[in-house]
């Protein structure tokens, strides 16, 4: 099992960037690929981005191909978002997501942080 907390939240301006963090408990980080999702107010949560368990495989959704980038550090279990050109409509809470099979999906695996907000104002 692992446990997620992510930090980075907060408000910009349009056009700012954010980076997010996600540290990881446990020894076996490196076993898991790792996710960023997103979700605003009575929406659904959606995929933003995910890593595979060496960093060498990423896929971002199309509204961020670009903009966002996702990286990890697996001597520090953590695994970051980096947000530029960040605009209104990316404004939703942000969370952090693992699952055990090492390689990138779209579909997001059993765990989850607490979430973080950011808030993108025009």
């Amino acid at each position: 099992q692992v446990q997620l907390v992510e930090s980075g939240g907060g408000l910009v301006q349009a056009g700012g960037s954010l980076r997010l963090s996600c540290a990881a408990s446990g020894r076996t980080f490196s076993r898991y690929a790792m996710g960023w999702f997103r979700q605003a107010p009575g929406k659904e949560r959606e995929f933003v981005a995910a890593i595979s368990w060496n960093g060498y495989t990423t896929y971002y959704v199309d509204s961020v191909k670009g903009r966002f980038t996702i990286s990890r550090d697996n001597t520090k279990n953590t695994v970051y978002l980096q947000m530029n050109s960040l605009k209104p409509e990316d404004t939703d809470v942000y969370y952090c997501n693992a699952r055990s099979d090492r390689y990138a999906h779209y579909d997001p695996g059993p765990y989850w942080g607490q979430g973080t907000q950011v808030t993108v104002s025009s």
